[in-house]
C-alpha cells in the first residue's frame, strides 16, 4: 500500500500525484505496464463519451467524462515524465503559449472585425509556426487517424480556402451523381477493387455536398443511423406482433412494414 492522504476534495496536483503513485513500485500493476500504444484507444473512447454527455446535455455526466479524458492526458504525460522527456507542466506550457500566439487580437495589437478574421489569423499563424509553406503541407498535417468523414471535410475545406472548390452546391451534386454512375459501372463489371475505390469517391463527394449545405457529415450520418435503428426496431416489433418470420417473409413484406414504420414517425 502506497502512502497517500485521502481528502474531501482534490485538485489538479492531486491527480498528478495519484497517477504517479499508480505507476510507481507498489502501485497498480496494470497501470504500471501500460504504454502510449496500449491505451491509445482509451483516449478515443473517453473523447466520444464526452461528446455523448454533451449531446445528452447532461452536466453531471459531462463533468465525470471530462475527468476521464483529463486522466488520459495525465497518464500519457506521466509516462514521458518517467522517461525524462517532458511532464504535464510542459504540456500546459505548450498549449498556453499556443493560445497566446494564436490570439493576437486578445494578447497583442491585432485588430479584427469578426469571427472570420479570428479563423483566418489562426490558420495563417498555424501555418507559419508549423513551417507549412503550401496548402499541401497544411493538408498533410491533417491526421490520417481522424474519422474518415471528418478528415475528408478538413481536406476539402483547406482546398476551398485557396479557391479549389465549386461555386455552389450544384457542382458538388453533379460530381456526386457522376461518382454514383461510375460506382454502378464498376459494380456491373464485377471489379471489386475498383468498386471499393469508386465507393470511396462517392462518400468523398457526399462530404463535399455536406459542406455546401452547412451540415456536419459525421453528425448527418449518425442521425441517419439513429433513424434506421428506430425504424428497424418498429419493423421487427410489427413483424413479431403479426407472426411474420423476417428471415423468410421476403423483401416486399419487409418493405411494406418499413413504410408503415416510416409513416408512424
Amino acid at each position: 500500500m502506497v502512502e497517500f492522504q485521502t481528502k474531501s476534495s482534490y485538485n489538479m496536483q492531486d491527480l498528478l500525484e495519484i497517477m504517479k503513485l499508480l505507476r510507481s513500485p507498489g502501485g497498480c500493476p496494470w497501470d504500471a505496464q501500460q504504454t502510449h500504444e496500449s491505451i491509445k484507444k482509451n483516449l478515443i473512447e473517453e473523447t466520444y463519451e464526452v461528446i455523448e454527455a454533451i449531446n445528452k446535455d447532461d452536466k453531471v455526466l459531462l463533468c465525470e467524462e471530462l475527468g476521464d479524458l483529463l486522466m488520459q492526458v495525465v497518464f500519457h504525460a506521466q509516462m514521458e515524465q518517467e522517461a525524462g522527456v517532458f511532464d504535464f507542466d510542459a504540456v500546459a506550457d505548450g498549449i498556453c503559449k499556443k493560445l497566446i500566439e494564436r490570439h493576437p487580437h486578445v494578447f497583442g495589437q491585432v485588430e479584427i472585425s469578426g469571427v472570420d478574421d479570428v479563423l483566418t489569423n489562426w490558420n495563417v499563424i498555424k501555418m507559419k509556426t508549423k513551417k507549412q509553406k503550401t496548402t499541401t503541407d497544411s493538408m498533410l498535417s491533417v491526421p490520417r487517424e481522424l474519422p474518415a468523414l471528418m478528415r475528408a471535410t478538413k481536406l476539402q475545406k483547406k482546398a476551398a480556402d485557396v479557391g479549389f472548390d465549386w461555386s455552389d452546391v450544384s457542382g458538388a451534386l453533379d460530381k456526386l451523381e457522376e461518382e454514383i454512375s461510375e460506382l454502378r459501372q464498376a459494380i456491373s463489371k464485377g471489379d471489386s477493387e475498383n468498386t471499393a475505390e469508386e465507393l470511396g469517391d462517392v462518400l468523398f463527394s457526399a462530404v463535399n455536398v455536406s459542406r455546401f449545405i452547412k451540415a456536419d457529415a459525421e453528425e448527418a450520418l449518425t442521425s441517419a443511423s439513429d433513424k434506421f435503428l428506430a425504424r428497424f426496431t418498429t419493423v421487427e416489433k410489427l413483424a413479431n406482433e403479426r407472426g411474420i418470420d423476417m428471415n423468410s417473409a421476403g423483401l416486399d413484406v419487409l418493405d411494406a412494414l418499413w413504410d408503415e414504420a416510416k409513416a408512424a414517425e
